[in-house]
């Protein structure tokens, strides 16, 4: 989700200074380049959207026999590679399993490798600039497996999303250090590599929310 306000103050932040100043508040906040960031809070919509797709993907866990060793956290944040960045995705899958290994996860909540990661979603808003490339850069320089652009309201590029612009959502999968994307539109099944299971269209899981 994009953000909507950046953080008052002119010089920039390590990671580190980012955690120890991020507020008790509930409020959402992201480290971009250095920069701190107040995250919009969502709108009634993207709640329910992004908690059916929740639904949704556990269940898809829960088919390949992964309940208990796949989980979806509350909060995460992960730790971009060059350290200046840090970011809370709408949805994460974690492997419990893999969680050992990452030191800061336990008092922290910080993913600092991919290991762990099985899917990264993010639901796009009004600067989908960043997560159609500053997200989807640092992913996956980071290595994550796989990631999912949300774009419900068609508010990305037409070069991304044609013309006329189409709500889509879109499967990054990383092969050989580089995501290779599948868009998926309309009454397309979304398939995912991670989760051979998951069975929803895009049609449907746009209409989710809708009253």
């Amino acid at each position: 989700m994009g953000l909507t306000m950046v953080q008052a103050g002119i010089q920039t932040i390590d990671f580190d200074t980012f955690l120890a100043l991020y507020p008790e508040t509930g409020q959402r906040y992201e480290l971009h380049d250095g920069l701190m960031l107040e995250m919009p809070k969502p709108t009634g919509y993207h709640s329910q959207l992004t908690g059916f797709l929740i639904e949704e993907l556990i269940g898809a866990i829960a088919q390949m026999g992964k309940r208990g060793q796949w989980l979806i956290p509350r909060e995460s944040i992960v730790k971009a590679a060059n350290g200046r960045s840090g970011y809370e995705p709408d949805i994460i899958i974690l492997d419990r399993w893999a969680l050992g290994e990452e030191l800061r996860w336990a008092r922290e909540s910080v993913i600092e490798q991919a290991a762990a990661v099985r899917l990264v979603v993010e639901m796009v808003s009004q600067n989908w600039r960043d997560d159609y490339f500053k997200k989807r850069a640092d992913y996956e320089e980071l290595g994550i497996g796989e990631y999912w652009i949300v774009d419900d309201a068609a508010l990305g590029g037409r070069s991304f999303l044609g013309d006329p612009k189409v709500p889509t959502l879109f499967v990054h999968e990383l092969i050989d250090g580089e995501y290779q994307i599948t868009p998926f539109r309309h009454q397309e099944q979304i398939i995912s590599p991670t989760l051979p299971d998951f069975n929803l269209t895009v049609d449907r899981l746009f209409a989710a929310a809708n009253p």
